[in-house]
């Protein structure tokens, strides 16, 4: 190409090939002459003004840096805002550079802009992203001060660009040790630790810190980011958790009774020294597997195997490593959380202190009745002494004076007497015998029907209708057959007694029996005149009777200490004129066991 076809190439066609928009403006702000790029951005422009043009204005622009270059020649870059060719928003950073004649004077400004608008919206993007992010971001020059913060930090640590960031995050006025962005000042690497600080109000914040180098200078690195996560909440958590984690242990350690649980896979998970204690079994070996859940009832057993979601025994056994059934209330449940199962847990309380306890007093009561006893049976022999000193008079005198009605009378009196004598001999001692029940397998409906049979003629002599109400199908079990008669009989005589003393002058008594969740009762009611709560609170105390010289007082309290010794209790129940129910509950598993048969 010669020179004169190059010089006619440049001025007619790399105008047009420049990829920067090119406008000509003359003093009047009107476009003399721009390029193909410059109409593809902004539109027309024949004929306009460069206002118009840029900005869709209809005066020239307070700040216009084409004004500046035609007075003082001087070139200029800047960031302008304007309208492209569709009416959308648009950056652009224009160059303006004055076209002058060989006098020296400005003729032209020629403009060399850029539409950065899609650079300008990434950088928004950006922005927003970096203040939304949910941790603390900045970014540390050299002498680790702040050059930028998102918005996350600066609501919490104030205002900090500018500040060294050891006294935005510390309130100290040096530089902290260890400190991760000085490490990646140093060796260009991403480092970590935890921080506490103190927040724009004084309290207390620790965050998780990661600095990394994000630029280069001159074979170093010039400025660090620094990424913070607040862990205050977590850390605050982490504390309380392990507060209640302490509350917990020291309350299940220091139980004096016997907590045990199971996980959801069913592993035993807590085994406390007083749950080791009870059963005897050291919590090392416990926890490798050694504790059976055959050792526990069998209604907490289906509490572990799912088929019901809790139980509450008063008195059940738990039996030990070495085979010792040991007395406890177990209270088992499942434990549950939202929907789920974490697992199962028995709530054990060692019931032999009690037991202990209800032996001695049992034994105590019986000791202090037997020295009652003997104090009162002095009195009471010498009342039926003199009783039959009057009947032997009575029999002498009729004896002399052959007086048949006399002899009846005397011999009355001392029949009576005798039987008197006879019983306050049999219930003191029967009362006074310190000895365990001697068990073996006994049908209960054969003693209900022995005792039944025995007082029913007696019964309808003085107009009471005696009957048995016995459950069908009860099973054997193991009772002394003579003192469970003897509870019976005392009973039943004073339920024909109670009937006896009744306005109605008849009278209804009827003895149960049933079996009721393991515990076998019998029960005597009748609609006699009933107790009130006086009476009811002294019926088992030693020598008490209704029945004036007609009892010895002994026989209920009696009952109940052969009731005991079955390991069952007895109720009563009555209000005056409403007759009164005693019932004897005898729970299958606390019976005592059938002595062995004698070996000859």
């Amino acid at each position: 190409m010669r020179n004169e076809d190059l010089i006619h190439w440049l001025h007619a066609e790399a105008f047009e090939h420049v990829l920067s928009n090119i406008a000509i403006i003359d003093r009047e702000f009107k476009i003399v002459e721009a390029n193909r790029h410059f109409e593809e951005t902004f539109g027309p422009w024949q004929g306009r003004f460069c206002f118009d043009v840029y900005k869709r204005r209809n005066d020239p622009c307070k700040s216009c840096p084409a004004q500046q270059t035609f007075i003082d020649g001087k070139s200029r870059i800047l960031k302008e805002t304007g309208v492209d060719r569709h009416g959308n928003f648009a950056y652009y950073v224009v160059r303006t550079e004055a076209i002058v004649d060989p006098s020296g004077d400005v003729l032209y400004v020629i403009e060399f802009s850029e539409n950065v608008t899609e650079s300008k919206e990434l950088q928004r993007a950006y922005r927003a992203l970096f203040d939304r992010v949910p941790c603390y971001v900045q970014v540390l020059d050299r002498d680790l001060r702040i050059v930028i913060a998102n918005e996350k930090q600066r609501e919490t640590f104030g205002e900090s660009e500018g500040k060294h960031c050891y006294e935005v995050y510390k309130r100290r006025e040096t530089r902290c040790h260890p400190c991760p962005a000085l490490k990646a000042f140093q060796d260009g690497k991403t480092h970590s630790s935890e921080q506490a600080g103190v927040n724009k109000y004084g309290q207390p914040t620790v965050y998780a810190v990661t600095a990394a180098p994000l630029s280069r200078g001159d074979d170093e690195v010039a400025h660090v980011i620094e990424i913070s996560m607040d862990i205050t909440d977590v850390r605050s958590l982490e504390r309380q958790l392990r507060c209640a984690h302490a509350l917990e242990d020291s309350l299940i350690n220091n139980s004096t009774g016997g907590i045990i649980a199971f996980d959801g896979e069913g592993r035993l998970s807590i085994y406390n020294p007083a749950a080791e204690a009870l059963l005897k079994l050291p919590a090392g070996e416990a926890m490798c597997g050694g504790l059976r859940k055959e050792s526990f009832p069998p209604e907490f057993q289906d509490v572990l195997a799912g088929k019901r979601p809790s139980c509450y025994l008063e008195d059940a056994i738990l039996l030990a490593r070495d085979g010792e059934e040991i007395p406890v209330r177990l209270h088992g449940v499942s434990l549950l959380c939202d929907d789920g199962s974490l697992g199962w847990a028995a709530f054990i309380e060692d019931l032999r202190p009690i037991k202990r306890l209800e032996a001695e007093k049992l034994e105590a009561e019986r000791l202090s009745a037997v020295g009652e006893t003997v104090a009162g049976l002095a009195h009471s022999v010498k009342n039926v002494l003199q009783a039959l000193e009057g009947g032997m008079y009575a029999l002498r005198s009729g004896l002399e004076k052959k007086n048949e009605d006399r002899l009846q009378r005397g011999w009355q009196v001392v029949e009576k007497n005798f039987n008197k004598v006879t019983g306050l001999v049999k219930d003191f001692l029967s009362f006074s015998k310190g000895r365990l029940p001697e068990t073996k397998m006994t049908q209960p409906n054969d003693l209900a029907r022995e005792v039944v049979a025995l007082y029913r003629d007696v019964a309808k002599k003085v107009n009471v209708t005696l009957t048995a109400d016995l459950a069908p199908g009860l099973e054997p079990a193991p009772l002394d057959p003579n003192a469970i008669d003897t509870c019976l009989t005392n009973l039943l005589s004073n339920a024909i007694d109670a009937c006896q003393m009744s306005e109605k002058g008849r009278g209804e008594v009827t003895l149960r029996t049933r079996e009721e969740d393991g515990t076998l009762i019998f029960e005597v009611c009748d609609d006699g005149c009933g107790m009130d709560y006086d009476v009811k609170k002294r019926v088992f105390t030693t020598f008490f009777t209704t029945k004036g010289g007609g009892g010895t007082g002994l026989g209920l309290l009696t009952t109940r200490k052969i009731v005991q010794e079955h390991g069952g209790k007895i109720v009563l129940e009555s209000q005056p004129g409403q007759g009164a129910t005693f019932r004897i509950e005898l729970p299958r598993r606390r019976l005592p066991p059938p002595a062995p048969p004698d070996i000859l």
